[in-house]
């Protein structure tokens, strides 16, 4: 029978799955708005604008998913995770509490000029508004990944009659595992929304509409994949020199690490295998000899703690955490491979006829949210059986009165809601991929009317006549 415990784990786990994806996506896209209307303001070139305004619809839809998978989130800490709440609330709640004091008062102010204002404010100050709205999110990431580092590297507390109380708020937010993490969620947003602008670039083109637009947004997107895929390598590698030292246990099931060999030197890396936790040893393993030591230690001899070290209560499930890491690994590489090789046939001239390196990006367009969302679960799943990683086990966070029927009522509830409501956006964000870039009337000409007629989410035309427009 299922327990109100894994229940609420499946119930958290599928909410904060839709949840991030939208935030990620919206982080990168206003800053890549941002960046657009900074070359318009530049050049005064009125593909620039059509560029802007096309995604801004695509922008503003998301964002808009984005809070609303929150709003829900936050209500499971109140329903689902009362002990959690109750002994580490003084910590997570003010600092969920800065994000919403410093990032989502600023989104909010500046979101309404920066989708409203076009025809009513300078274009300075309709820049300024994209730009705060782009600090925005990047500010939000700040305090969200701030209180989720907390958890898994915790410091600057005390524990009083139970109750996590701060001693130092320095302390809390820049946790052992804060810098990286932060760095790794910011370049895999960014990196997320680059692969959407590349792949929806490179349908464009394979249909022969909105070339000079398509074009324009591939360059940028291979120049931007082929600088920023390479550094989130080197950040990854560092993040994980990090694990190594505060999570053991999360870095040995990431690599499937059983145990040391005796009589072997160094420690090889595993690229596939079928762990199996009953034996303590992964099936159909396929590893290479010493470059484990040289990838985690940084040294040719180097070892990590391996997992037969650690008692079986305190080790995480080991087989989602080995493949989600190698998932997100496997589509960093591919990334790598499509950036440098697009970044070599638009050097030769041949980008944007390649059929292959077309069809490359389409079909990697959605790599960089399986990517996140992989990356998302080995951090989580990785830290089991801890909430609060050493000192709050997950089993003891959960609600003590909360009964599986209501858990389940409401995971089967949210399944539906979702269903209609991001099913209905992701149809509607579809919708406005098909019309594309379209030709944008210029500033002085819109009318006259101080306000826009319609939103500026709404397509431009008929989906029906978008493939005919180039």
């Amino acid at each position: 029978m299922l327990s109100p415990l894994l229940l609420s784990r499946i119930q958290f786990g599928f909410v904060i799955s839709f949840h991030i994806l939208f935030p990620a996506f919206t982080i990168g896209l206003a800053n890549w708005l941002a960046f657009v209307e900074w070359r318009w303001l530049r050049t005064r070139d009125d593909l620039w604008r059509d560029v802007y305004f096309f995604w801004l619809k695509i922008f503003a839809v998301s964002f808009g998913m984005g809070v609303v998978s929150g709003i829900v989130m936050s209500f499971q800490f109140g329903t689902n995770w009362a002990v959690l709440s109750a002994r580490a609330g003084n910590i997570l709640g003010p600092l969920l509490s800065y994000e919403v004091l410093t990032a989502f008062f600023l989104e909010a102010t500046f979101l309404g000029v920066m989708l409203f204002g076009w025809k009513r404010v300078s274009d300075k100050l309709h820049f300024f508004a994209t730009c705060m709205v782009a600090l925005g999110t990047l500010i939000s990431t700040f305090w969200i990944i701030a209180a989720n580092s907390w958890m898994q590297t915790p410091q600057g507390y005390t524990i009083v009659n139970g109750i996590f109380e701060p001693a130092s708020w320095w302390a809390i937010i820049f946790n052992p595992s804060f810098p990286y993490r932060l760095a790794h969620m910011v370049l895999a947003a960014f990196i997320t929304t680059c692969f959407v602008v590349g792949g929806i670039s490179a349908w464009y083109l394979r249909r022969k509409v909105h070339i000079d637009a398509a074009t324009r947004m591939l360059k940028l997107a291979v120049a931007f994949a082929a600088i920023s895929v390479p550094l989130q390598i080197v950040v990854g590698d560092l993040h994980g020199l990090e694990v190594g030292r505060y999570q053991p246990a999360k870095l040995a099931a990431i690599e499937g690490h059983w145990r040391d060999d005796a009589g072997t030197t160094g420690m090889p890396l595993v690229l596939f295998g079928v762990p199996n936790a009953q034996a303590e040893r992964n099936d159909y393993e396929l590893a290479l000899p010493r470059l484990g030591s040289v990838i985690l230690t940084h040294t040719w001899n180097g070892r990590i703690k391996p997992l037969s070290d650690i008692a079986p209560q305190e080790r995480p499930p080991v087989m989602p955490v080995f493949y989600a890491f190698r998932v997100m690994v496997g589509l960093g590489m591919l990334m790598l491979l499509l950036a440098f090789a697009s970044l070599w046939a638009w050097r030769a001239k041949a980008l944007f006829e390649s059929r292959w390196l077309l069809a490359g990006w389409n079909a990697m367009l959605p790599a960089g949210f399986v990517a996140l969302l992989s990356g998302w679960y080995v951090n989580e799943i990785g830290r089991q059986p801890y909430v609060i990683y050493g000192l709050l086990r997950t089993a003891d966070a959960v609600s003590p009165n909360i009964g599986a029927g209501s858990v389940l009522a409401s995971l089967i509830v949210y399944a539906c809601v979702y269903a209609i409501i991001f099913g209905s956006g992701l149809w509607y964000l579809l919708k406005l991929f098909r019309v594309g870039p379209v030709k944008q009337p210029p500033k002085d000409t819109q009318g006259g009317t101080k306000t826009p007629a319609r939103p500026l989410s709404m397509p431009d035309d008929h989906v029906d006549g978008a493939g005919a427009r180039a």
